[in-house]
């Protein structure tokens, strides 16, 4: 009884090191360069629902319940959307900040199928007249236990944002 004892509790205590080890901050950044100006880019990236054009995350359920608030394009605007999809949930997404030409921030508020509040931004640099980096960023906490689980989570996203910048380089492109 009581090796079992010692034997939970230093498995309790591996688990809680690994997790304060791997942190509670979750910071996914991709990119991609676009054969366009800048302007160009950013113009088309403002409105936020041309989201559902490009990103992998929009497209997984085309007839989930969409709504918007205020004016896209413009700090407070707000995207909202609901699905029976698993693997889209529900949630809100807020333009919260916009520096013309650099960068547009949003706060994402999930409230389904895990409640989370997270952040996103893309940020734009000329690479020269016809060309502009496009940087997706994706922040947020994870609650313990959900961290240990981090890497799995940075490299689904990952690759869901490297996809849907290909798919906005497509279609910027055309």
């Amino acid at each position: 009884m009581t090796t079992t004892l010692i034997i939970i509790a230093i498995i309790i205590a591996v688990i809680v090191i690994v997790s304060l080890a791997i942190g509670y901050e979750m910071n996914i950044e991709r990119n991609i360069t676009i054969n366009k100006p800048l302007n160009e880019v950013f113009n088309y990236l403002k409105y936020t629902r041309n989201q559902d054009n490009f990103s992998v995350w929009n497209m997984t359920d085309p007839t989930m319940n969409k709504s918007y608030v205020g004016t896209d394009a413009t700090i407070g605007f707000i995207y909202s959307w609901d699905s029976t999809n698993k693997n889209v949930g529900a949630g809100e997404q807020e333009i919260k900040n916009i520096l013309d030409g650099m960068e547009i921030e949003y706060e994402l508020r999930f409230k389904r199928p895990m409640q989370n509040v997270a952040k996103s931004s893309f940020v734009f640099k000329a690479v020269s007249a016809t060309e502009t980096n496009v940087q997706w960023g994706f922040y947020s906490k994870m609650k313990f236990p959900m961290n240990i689980m981090k890497s799995m989570f940075t490299k689904m996203l990952g690759k869901d944002l490297e996809k849907s910048l290909v798919n906005l380089k497509v279609i910027l492109e055309k």
